[in-house]
């Protein structure tokens, strides 16, 4: 497959041009070239050294990842961002990025890769984000305690080692959670005024402590990059309906 036709396929999947004015990440191809032929695909959370050595490893032809390189516009391509990028040309290797609609996307996102670990129902769009989506809420099938939403999420995720912290302010029986990841915390407020019982996120803040505590919420620590892995995975899922071998590359942060 054309590379300009991948991704062009993919920018038209995800809804990429809708986050266009809302996100630093200068998604779609972030490196390349659009009418190479594109046979494998690696997919990983970030574009980085190691990731970008791994595809080359593989064979791939494309990389594609949630954190990019470009953020905000690049002036210089130098230090780090110069052995990158020179890892992918090097390598015959093109970057494609989604952050942000990789979070909203309602089926393939990493919010509702949380989702479906915690076995979510009645979901519907979470995260404001302009006039766009970045998480997703659903209910428990059946009330839990928020050990049970850590047992599950730690049995699932690839914390690389770190425990699943929890900010245990809430309800002893969690039905409402809304889920953002990564560096989600921000949206605790937002949480709090749908009636959440429970935010799932990734990393946290030292706000979010008295004010989880003062709102009578749970706030569940799962790890960046751990929430984040679901939807370069599910992508590969999707590369692989459209004829494309794929690859994924598991480097956990901890963080």
């Amino acid at each position: 497959m054309h590379c300009g036709d991948l991704c062009d396929r993919l920018d038209d999947l995800l809804d990429t041009a809708a986050y266009a004015d809302l996100d630093a990440s200068a998604n779609g191809l972030q490196v390349g070239r659009r009418e190479r032929e594109v046979d494998r695909v690696a997919v990983a959370v970030d574009a980085a050294e190691a990731t970008v050595e791994a595809a080359r490893e593989a064979g791939a032809d494309l990389l594609l990842t949630h954190h990019g390189l470009v953020w905000d516009g690049l002036e210089r391509v130098t230090g780090r961002d110069y052995d990158r990028v020179t890892g992918l040309v090097e390598g015959d290797v093109g970057l494609y990025v989604s952050h942000l609609p990789l979070d909203g996307h309602q089926k393939l996102g990493n919010a509702a890769g949380v989702g479906d670990v915690l076995g979510l129902a009645d979901r519907e769009p979470f995260g404001t984000m302009g006039p766009e989506y970045i998480g997703q809420r659903g209910r428990l099938a059946e009330p839990a305690a928020v050990g049970d939403l850590r047992e599950r999420l730690a049995a699932d995720l690839d914390t690389g080692g770190r425990d699943v912290q929890v900010l245990e302010f809430g309800p002893d029986a969690v039905e409402d959670v809304a889920v953002v990841t990564g560096s989600g915390v921000d949206w605790l407020e937002e949480a709090i005024e749908v009636g959440a019982d429970a935010l799932v996120t990734g990393e946290g803040k030292q706000f979010a402590y008295h004010e989880a505590r003062e709102a009578g919420v749970h706030v569940v620590l799962a790890g960046h990059y751990a929430t984040e892995t679901f939807g370069v995975r599910a992508l590969a899922g999707r590369l692989e309906e459209w004829g494309l071998e794929t690859t994924y590359i598991d480097h956990p942060t901890g963080l």
